[in-house]
């Protein structure tokens, strides 16, 4: 194929308006490299965004290239960039440049945000990391969970929640997994989930109650939103944290900012995830270097084609994929 292949979303819409179309082979600009493309991260806001939800949170419009993020290997350098980086697998953020972004055989990347890939570590187990690394472990960071805390992981089965289950349970807390489904539920426990509740079942939230004595837990991360999202709310013990970042089911949990004051529950919304270059920068050197040495293990559920990226939105959007779905070039 002469070119560069780039799935492109003509319009917002449905999962086919996600076309293939060729460019010419990218060049880097002052300060950037083009990055031959191992791995696509995929999340679930681009499917969100490009059935054009989102548009108050988000400056795009059709048509675009969706994704943020890839894996793979510098093949060559800009003005101004250290030629060093050519032949390295690195893992780097796309977005807004030269008009192309992740789904695409080719990326333009800045240097300066480039991290290099340990060896040991596979260039897809990378690029599962990206963005779910970073919201997991700063997520975690931030709730300063201890052994003695009760920890519960709403879709826990997520990118970032798969990583949350780990680190909760490495640091010694309970760790309850709420997902909907049974193989769902046997992959949480894999992880580490102490228990596991199906949130698809009527009084799923009382159930969590009940594994922490009555007490509720001290820390909830929300990978859901939604009435989901708001019923966890009600088992977060007075005085906890509670992160209400997902909004798969369509909106972000929609919990009252003056009851939680009154309860003593720190409420940690979709504002508190926007970080600066530097720490993105060093929460996916510690993801990608726990990752390397075993002490996380990044779960690909399933990849795809880049060429078929409709069918890995299809299959995102019908919540059958576990863990993190990859587009491979």
């Amino acid at each position: 194929m002469i070119g560069v292949l780039v799935i492109e979303a003509e319009k917002f819409g449905g999962p086919e308006v996600l076309v293939a179309r060729e460019v010419p082979d990218l060049v880097a600009g002052p300060g950037e490299v083009v990055v031959k493309v191992a791995a696509v991260d995929t999340l679930f806001v681009d499917a969100q965004i490009r059935s054009g939800w989102g548009q108050e949170f988000f400056n795009i419009e059709p048509p675009y290239s969706p994704g943020g993020g890839v894996s793979g290997e510098v093949i060559s350098v800009g003005e101004d960039v250290d030629p060093a980086w050519a032949g390295r697998r690195v893992l780097t953020y796309t977005g807004g440049l030269e008009g192309h972004s992740g789904y695409a055989e080719q990326a333009v990347a800045a240097a300066d945000g480039l991290v290099p890939v340990p060896s040991g570590l596979g260039l897809q187990e990378a690029a599962s990391l990206l963005h779910d690394g970073v919201s997991a472990y700063g997520l975690f960071e931030r709730a300063k969970v201890t052994p003695e805390d009760s920890v519960l992981v709403v879709g826990a089965t997520g990118g970032a929640a798969i990583l949350l289950i780990q680190l909760a349970h490495a640091a010694g807390a309970k760790v309850i997994g709420a997902a909907r489904g049974e193989h769902k539920l046997d992959v949480a426990r894999g992880l580490g989930a102490d228990v596991v509740v199906d949130y698809s079942e009527p009084g799923w939230a009382e159930r969590v109650r009940e594994a922490t004595g009555g007490k509720g837990v001290r820390v909830v991360f929300d990978g859901v939103g939604g009435e989901i999202g708001e019923a966890a709310f009600q088992v977060v013990a007075d005085g906890g944290w509670m992160s209400a970042h997902g909004a798969p089911t369509g909106g972000f949990s929609a919990i009252d900012p003056a009851r939680a004051a009154q309860r003593g529950v720190t409420l940690h919304g979709i504002a508190e995830m926007q970080l600066d270059l530097a720490d993105r920068t060093r929460l996916t050197e510690q993801a990608l270097n726990d990752a390397a040495a075993g002490r996380i293990r990044p779960l690909i559920g399933q990849t795809f084609p880049l060429e078929r990226a409709a069918e890995a939105h299809t299959a995102i959007e019908a919540r059958t994929v576990v863990g993190k779905t990859l587009l491979l070039p």
